[in-house]
């Protein structure tokens, strides 16, 4: 009979069960630890994954609007659509999405198949920003194929830009993700982005959605809206202008301008040209510059690419930096001005050059101005002058200036971007006699366009240094206002009386010298000219530098209100001065710009005599009849037909014509050989020879540009090309320029 296990053995059994139970469940709960404490997020999350399905809904960006609450940019519903590989259960099914997908879409079938066999994830996106068209034809689709979830359309937004490249380099543009990448939209994009909301949904152990009850949905929170200070009618005044300047004189470096509020330091336009498509910013509007994407190596094209996107982008009127020219003798004299170290009956002594260290520099007219006071030395841009003005200055007071007019820092202009000039000019140290003899007008040191309106403002409004500005207002998703710029004064720079003298003697360059070419009958405008010359590019000959040609000015000039200035760089016209090309970009902005911001001109008596007028309504007179009404409104008439009653006239009813024109009154349908005339080339014609032209022609002329007393005009446009037939009385509108003196390309010698 055996014998059963002994006490000992039972104890040590016992003992051993025990061990291996407290092993085992010391195991258990080591990982329960581990999964419940240590690991915990991330078990947490994998069973989130493996048990719901999210779908981020994009919340709306906020409106962009102009200054008169017009929508710049919005906001529309569009939809990312999305393929759900573990809805697709067959081939088959994955087969008659991709045929019925590709052609709504209009991508490749072989796409969509490749993403629906992808099993490891839950969602493939297949098209994004599809907008309501495609919506519906998709909707369509699913509903008629009995798709289900395997395609699913998550709401999203897109930007809209309501004028096409209107305002590109200051508005900028967003991701596919709706993240803002330039301008405002970068700028301000924790403003205007909002909060995404989210749609989660239940799934089952076959990975597909649960019914709508285990759905969960978190509304999205719309952005806040921004209004900025830039006028839209303003802005499309001055992107016309400045493309056309860049096209006439093949400006090859581009063109900024700026327009601001003189008083407050809003800015009312800003433009870079040529510019970008806003719908389109991937796409290059210079083919030269594909051309250097091309010719790089494979090593250089990712770089290259970049570079030269990031040009096409960027803002000039605040990245650039430049040489200002005969723009900055505005300052020099008023320094001086407010110093005391001139007074206007101060006579300077040109002789077409100053020696200063021993070194030759010279005037833009080298055979001398000869004897000049101190207006006549702003007036003629005499540079020897302004050595000596800036000579009486010294370095101490001129760089206090150069500082205080803030040329040595940033504006802090509400943009991205803002380029800094430390390193660029001469600090007070180093402002030797030649150093500050060609600083003083203007050459060898460099600033931004920005901190050029922004110094030139303070000239002009009473002293005052004002922060610029481009956003007015935030408001909130139901338009109330959540925040406001007040116009921020950074400090006074010059005395009121100071100023207003240098607004009468600005006013003087553009009513009798060199800034001519901004003159508007009616509006006392001020302002100056500058051609620079780049000290380190040369033209493709090797012969003269490149120039930089600009203009800055304001109207009107007894009560500033506005302020405007223009840059061309590297222009390669035959004349590429600032009073010649750059001061008229500011005439033809300003004459529309100033009555639309309810400036109403006041015509002198002169200007008075040679205003245009509308033509009275003629048809269905007698010839008789409007014979005696054109008589007595001082025009002159032509009759061209047999007939008794006025049938047509020419210029039409109520159109523009010149005082003293010719009214041609057509009597018969048939105008015959007399009624067609063809418009001669007036190109580079005096005012006396285009009026006789014209009169010769049977035509009227209507003149624009500078005065019409002035001897050295030249027509440089006209409205109607020549050699084209016309009706006989049409008005042929005419663009005066003044000459203006060639600088000369080697300031030093």
């Amino acid at each position: 009979m055996s014998k059963g296990p002994t006490r000992k053995m039972v104890l040590k059994m016992t003992v051993l069960m025990v061990l291996l139970v407290f092993v085992a469940f010391g195991t258990v709960l080591g990982q329960l630890v581990n999964i419940q404490f240590i690991n915990g997020d991330y078990y947490q999350e994998k069973a989130i994954n493996q048990q719901l399905r999210t779908s981020t809904v994009n919340a709306a960006r906020g409106t962009i609007y102009d200054c008169n609450m017009k929508p710049l940019v919005t906001s529309g519903t569009v939809w990312t659509v999305v393929l759900s590989p573990a809805d697709i259960d067959s081939d088959e099914k994955l087969a008659k999405i991709a045929d019925g997908l590709a052609p709504i879409l209009e991508i490749d079938r072989e796409t969509i198949i490749e993403k629906g066999q992808n099993k490891n994830s839950q969602f493939q996106i297949i098209a994004r920003k599809v907008e309501k068209p495609v919506f519906d034809a998709i909707s369509t689709f699913v509903v008629d194929n009995d798709i289900g979830n395997a395609v699913v359309m998550i709401e999203d937004s897109k930007r809209y830009y309501s004028y096409g490249d209107l305002g590109a380099s200051i508005i900028g543009f967003t991701g596919t993700d709706n993240q803002g990448l330039q301008g405002i939209e970068a700028a301000y994009d924790d403003v205007l982005q909002g909060v995404d909301g989210k749609v989660v949904v239940a799934k089952n152990a076959y990975q597909t959605d649960m019914p709508f009850d285990y759905e969960t949905q978190i509304e999205p929170q719309d952005g806040n809206s921004l209004v900025l200070t830039i006028d839209e009618s303003i802005q499309a005044f001055v992107e016309r202008s400045l493309e056309t300047a860049v096209q006439e004189n093949d400006v090859s470096n581009r063109a900024a301008a700026i327009v601001m509020n003189v008083k407050t330091g809003e800015i009312l336009a800003m433009a870079t040209e040529p510019d970008y498509d806003l719908t389109e910013p991937f796409e290059l509007y210079d083919s030269s510059l594909q051309s250097l994407i091309d010719a790089a190596s494979e090593e250089e094209k990712e770089q290259v690419t970049k570079d030269v996107f990031d040009y096409q982008w960027s803002n000039k009127a605040i990245t650039d930096t430049y040489e200002p020219g005969s723009v900055f003798k505005t300052f020099t004299a008023a320094m001086a001005l407010e110093e005391k170290k001139v007074s206007a009956s101060d006579t300077f002594f040109c002789p077409g050059y100053q020696i200063v260290g021993g070194i030759r520099i010279n005037c833009a007219k080298t055979t001398g101005h000869g004897s000049l006071d101190f207006w006549g030395a702003l007036q003629k841009s005499c540079n020897p002058s302004f050595m000596q003005i800036g000579e009486r200055v010294g370095p101490h007071l001129f760089f206090q200036y150069f500082k205080s007019f803030g040329f040595t820092e940033k504006t802090g202009i509400d943009l991205l971007g803002e380029a800094s000039n430390t390193g660029l000019y001469h600090k007070e140290e180093a402002l030797n006699p030649v150093e500050l003899a060609t600083s003083s007008f203007g050459q060898t040191f460099k600033v931004t366009p920005i901190q050029m309106i922004t110094a030139f403002c303070a000239a002009v409004n009473g002293g005052y240094l004002m922060e610029p500005y481009i956003v007015s207002k935030v408001l909130d998703s139901d338009g109330n206002i959540v925040e406001s710029t007040q116009p921020t004064v950074r400090r006074q720079v010059i005395s009121a009386e100071t100023s207003a003298e240098l607004c009468q003697m600005l006013e003087s360059v553009v009513s009798i010298s060199g800034g001519r070419n901004a003159y508007i009958p009616g509006y006392r405008v001020g302002g100056k000219t500058g051609t620079s010359q780049k000290q380190d590019k040369y033209a493709e000959d090797g012969t003269r530098p490149y120039r930089i040609a600009s203009f800055c000015g304001f109207a009107p000039a007894d009560d500033p209100q506005i302020a405007m200035l223009v840059i061309l760089d590297e222009p390669h016209g035959a004349n590429a001065n600032g009073g010649a090309i750059a001061a008229p970009v500011l005439r033809e902005v300003f004459e529309d710009a100033l009555p639309h911001l309810g400036i109403q001109p006041v015509y002198s008596e002169s200007e008075l005599e040679n205003a245009d007028t509308s033509a009275p309504a003629l048809v269905g007179l007698t010839t008789s009849q409007a014979q005696t009404k054109l008589t007595q409104s001082g025009f002159n008439t032509k009759i061209i037909g047999s007939g008794d009653t006025v049938l047509k006239q020419v210029p039409s009813q109520y159109s523009t014509m010149p005082r003293g024109g010719t009214v041609v009154l057509y009597t018969s349908e048939d105008t015959g050989q007399e009624g067609d005339v063809v418009v001669p080339d007036f190109s580079n014609m005096t005012l006396a020879q285009a009026n006789a032209a014209a009169v010769g022609a049977g035509l009227n002329v209507r003149i624009t540009g500078i005065g019409l007393e002035s001897a050295d005009a030249f027509c440089s446009k006209q409205s109607i090309d020549a050699q084209t037939t016309v009706l006989r009385g049409t008005v042929i509108e005419l663009e005066f320029l003044h000459k203006v003196e060639e600088n000369v390309d080697n300031l030093i010698e």
